[in-house]
């Protein structure tokens, strides 16, 4: 049989989504599923951007490659309500925020080139490296801190001549953190003394509870030719499917590259701009926004108190995002999440969880640890964590 490449070979499949064949048994067998495992939303997406779609011309032709002005313009108010000022050639549209991350690797790193990221760290950028050919470094975090990351020398210590830039996500998804305005002055300084670019995905940006405060990548004084925002619509607004997302940066050259990516490939999506385009336009943003963070937070809250109801399960309550990593009295995650799939049910239901372990590079990190999306309005989540309450009580691989 003729090879594929090795690119093709050791790009993984989604580590999120391994399980659901597992699911689909279950279901078959008539058991319902509270599904926590991915970052999917079920509060409605804004009208306004539902009636927008119906904008779309009899003719659904390509947009732009760097997006319908009127789109472009949208997300740039959008930033300007954040106090954040773009000219218009210092963002282009992309296919969610998952073509804004891979074109920021290939702007920045060559083949072979390494990109340091706080780990653990969403699975996906694993795939994003492997298709640029580029090789992801951990900085290593802790639970016990609520992953916040680690001192400056321990960052330096993982620089070589390969490192062309820092990522991060923030609020974070896996960890729910929020990174402080002094571990963000931390990462300025060394990516100016370093040569560096910081790659920031914000897509969580407004998902921050407790008071604390979001500070953007393109705030920070002094990096404005180093700082790159990679967003995405699909949070914010409950819009997963419109794939619609934007990578922002004042660097000239990066935001040339990013736009010949975005030529190569055409067109981002021309439908989900007018949706866009109607939402800002009606000044609901704001408002639904909030509606939607105002909720995730009492999500939040339910979730840590069913935690703390659980023997064994440790937490550090999460910053922001929608997202846990908890761990557990377990022998190993992945097959205590296949196991309540497969082998668990309580009244006919069980939960559907994402083994934490394919979030880390390292070897052995994360094996006692799942990631809670906490994506299901309070009741069915605290239903869901009392049925891993009960299932941690039955299962045969429970370490004390």
């Amino acid at each position: 049989m003729v090879a594929i490449s090795k690119r093709a070979q050791e790009t993984q499949f989604s580590p999120i989504r391994k399980l659901k064949p597992l699911a689909d048994e279950a279901i078959k067998q008539g058991k319902r599923i509270y599904n926590l495992n991915i970052g999917q939303p079920d509060v409605p997406t804004p009208r306004a951007f539902r009636e927008g779609l119906k904008d779309v011309p009899d003719v659904i032709a390509y947009s732009p490659s760097q997006g319908l002005d009127e789109a472009v313009d949208a997300f740039r108010r959008y930033y300007r309500d954040l106090g954040i000022d773009l000219k218009r050639e210092e963002l282009v549209i992309t296919t969610a925020g998952s073509e804004a991350l891979l074109f920021a690797f290939l702007a920045v790193a060559d083949p072979g080139d390494e990109i340091l990221v706080p780990e653990p760290f969403y699975t996906n950028y694993n795939s994003y490296a492997t298709m640029a050919s580029i090789q992801l470094v951990p900085l290593e975090t802790a639970p016990e801190t609520g992953f916040h990351l680690p001192g400056r020398e321990a960052i330096e210590q993982k620089i070589t001549e390969r490192t062309k830039a820092i990522l991060i996500c923030n609020p974070n998804n896996p960890t729910g953190t929020v990174y402080t305005p002094e571990e963000l002055h931390t990462l300025k300084e060394i990516v100016l003394e370093r040569d560096l670019f910081l790659i920031s995905d914000e897509v969580y940006r407004e998902f921050v509870y407790d008071g604390l405060a979001h500070t953007s990548a393109l705030q920070l004084e002094g990096l404005e030719e180093r700082a790159i925002v990679c967003d995405s619509i699909s949070k914010r607004f409950s819009a997963c499917g419109a794939r619609l997302g934007a990578i922002a940066s004042r660097n000239p050259d990066v935001m040339a590259a990013a736009l010949k990516f975005a030529q190569a490939r055409l067109s981002p999506p021309t439908p989900e701009q007018y949706g866009l385009i109607r939402l800002m336009r009606s000044g609901e943003h704001q408002r639904e926004i909030r509606r939607i963070v105002e909720e995730f937070a009492r999500r939040r809250d339910a979730l840590f108190e069913e935690l703390q109801q659980i023997e064994g399960a440790f937490c550090v309550k999460p910053q922001g995002a929608f997202y846990a990593v908890v761990r557990l009295p377990i022998d190993d995650a992945e097959r205590f999440c296949a196991w309540l799939l497969s082998e668990f049910a309580l009244e006919g239901e069980t939960v559907m969880l994402a083994p934490a372990q394919d979030f880390y590079t390292t070897p052995g990190k994360g094996r006692n640890e799942v990631r809670i999306a906490y994506v299901l309005e309070s009741g069915k989540l605290r239903r869901a964590m009392r049925i891993v309450k009960a299932a941690l009580e039955a299962y045969p691989g429970r370490t004390d």
